[in-house]
């Protein structure tokens, strides 16, 4: 059977709830059998003058007849594993709990790199994880329609946007913004101070939008979330949410430099997605000004989201979204990859490459020829001079030679530093904590402290908290251990967070990392002295870096 529709509207059900994913496939899908041959893919008929959408691409093509569109927005055989309760690396829902619940159950995987593999195939179920990033990451935007309002259930609510405005830290500009967009006007509402709620609902009973940035800073769960979502990006999670009255928009229609995963958490809201209009709107380095209507072309894809859905674009995709009159609108906006790129990477390379090199070769020193001002520059372009060629040629062959002068590694380096100052410090586990110095049983007692000694030996067997907590960085000033574990949930309220380690014990950093996530006992890292290792090992666990096999035992 096929999915008909016309025009981009087709996408609202592109993907339903899986127990009825049967009727897009020969045969029938049954919880328990065997996954059945499938002689082609499942398809769907989309036409609609120039522009077309699919749920794995949109582009444009002839508008004399419909086109028959394979729909990979989600896997036979992840499908098929889903009704068995067997998602192949996508964590179930049995048990319940909500996102709380699945939290909890990923904390019990020993590699951090798995929570954060496992959280991300969630957040785009039932798409394969890989099928995500081949046909739609940086590409085109992915609807997923789940038919269930209950799969972000936990994660933040209209009741945890009260209690944020109720515990007196949110303050109006800083972590609040309220917005109003009317006749092709935004506007932002914002007074001094704090947030007090009987101002903030005024504003929304008047039909103001209300923009909780980053809600990690209040919501324990939101931060616990983000934590582990960033490892799996290799790049900042951030979230904003967004409140909306019924029958209004806060926001002009913009794009962004990021890329967006909308998770629509309460009521409904109309969303339109436009294309980027030119080839420097593609993966833009920064978010665009407000547009107005008139420079927008036809959506490729207009959708009604509503509790449980999933809305994703790449950055440069122009967007907007409204509330129907019968309902608000609660989502929260998860972001990642910000200033991402190859030409980020390349801003930090390019000058101390050509720094190397001005250091290492003459050529680069060499003095320019003393006649090149008479045939060089723009108003000598257009002339037919060998000595033009001859410029030319020199300035392609230094740029080219670059290449061998690039710290390539030491580059990628220093962006790991910056993306670990970026990063949301971890939450443990219950047993992570009573295996870590933040659940060291030192306390003030019968008039002193007692239970202060950290007792590390040979044999205690330890490991990194997490895989990406740490990067080493060779600097002018010396090795330095950069780390996460006293990074703030406010971004960027602390420095930048390091250890200066001695160059001897980088081996033993590597040792700690390659052998993650297993324990190794204190006397296999390759110091030279026991005193060393021990050393070693006890700083790194006060610093929350290591954790204990087991609980030290206090003498």
């Amino acid at each position: 059977p096929h999915l008909a529709s016309l025009g981009c509207k087709a996408i609202n059900r592109t993907l339903s709830k899986s127990v009825s994913i049967g009727t897009l496939t020969k045969g029938s899908l049954q919880s328990g059998t065997d996954l059945p041959a499938v002689a082609e893919p499942p398809h769907l008929f989309l036409s609609r003058g120039g522009a077309r959408a699919q749920a794995g691409g949109i582009f444009s093509g002839d508008d004399d007849k419909p086109e028959v569109i394979p729909v990979y927005a989600a896997s036979l055989a992840h499908i098929a594993n889903s009704l068995r309760g067997q998602t192949g690396g996508v964590p179930t829902r049995e048990g319940g709990g909500g996102v709380v619940g699945l939290l909890r159950r990923l904390g019990r995987l020993e590699d951090s790199r798995q929570r954060a593999a496992e959280l991300f195939g969630w957040l785009v179920a039932p798409v394969a994880p890989g099928l995500f990033l081949a046909r739609h990451w940086e590409r085109a935007p992915l609807l997923v329609r789940r038919g269930d309002p209950g799969y972000y259930a936990g994660l933040f609510s209209t009741a945890d946007f009260d209690a944020a405005l109720r515990g007196g830290e949110v303050h109006f500009g800083t972590h609040l913004d309220v917005t109003s967009y009317a006749e092709g006007v935004r506007e932002t509402h914002n007074p001094s101070g704090r947030a007090l709620p009987a101002v903030v609902w005024d504003f929304y009973q008047n039909g103001c939008s209300l923009r909780l940035l980053s809600p990690q800073t209040f919501s324990a769960t939101v931060w616990h979330f983000l934590s582990i979502l960033q490892e799996h990006f290799g790049s900042m999670a951030g979230a904003n949410t967004y409140l909306t009255p019924p029958g209004t928009q806060g926001f002009a229609p913009h794009y962004d430099d990021i890329e967006a995963f909308v998770l629509q958490l309460e009521g409904k809201k109309h969303w339109r997605v436009y294309s980027p209009r030119t080839d420097a709107e593609v993966l833009p380095q920064f978010s665009s000004a407000n547009l107005t209507q008139a420079e927008l072309g036809e959506p490729v894809l207009e959708v009604v989201l509503e509790a449980g859905d999933l809305l994703y674009f790449p950055r440069g995709f122009i967007h907007q979204g409204d509330c129907l009159p019968d309902a608000h609108s609660l989502h929260i906006t998860v972001s990642s990859y910000q200033r991402n790129s190859w030409g980020d990477l390349l801003e930090k390379l390019l000058p101390a490459a050509l720094q190397m090199a001005l250091e290492e070769d003459v050529e680069y020193r060499q003095g320019l020829p003393m006649d090149y001002l008479r045939y060089m520059g723009v108003a000598n372009s257009d002339a037919r001079d060998a000595r033009r060629t001859a410029f030319m040629e020199k300035v392609q062959s230094l740029i080219k030679k670059l290449v061998d002068y690039a710290p390539i590694d030491a580059a990628v380096d220093q962006r790991a530093k910056s993306f670990l100052h970026d990063c949301l410090p971890p939450v443990l586990t219950q047993s992570e904590k009573a295996q870590s110095v933040y659940g060291f049983p030192a306390r003030w007692q019968d008039g002193g402290p007692c239970d202060v000694d950290i007792r590390i030996t040979k044999d205690t067997e330890v490991r990194l908290l997490r895989h990406g907590i740490v990067r080493l960085c060779n600097e002018e000033a010396g090795v330095m251990l950069y780390y996460t574990t006293e990074n703030s949930r406010v971004y960027h309220k602390e420095e930048p967070k390091f250890l200066e380690i001695d160059p001897e014990y980088t081996d033993s950093i590597e040792f700690l990392l390659s052998s993650y996530p297993n324990h190794i006992s204190v006397d296999t890292l390759p110091c030279e002295t026991l005193e060393d290792k021990i050393s070693l090992a006890t700083l790194l666990f006060e610093k929350g870096i290591l954790t204990t096999k087991k609980p030290l035992v206090q003498v």
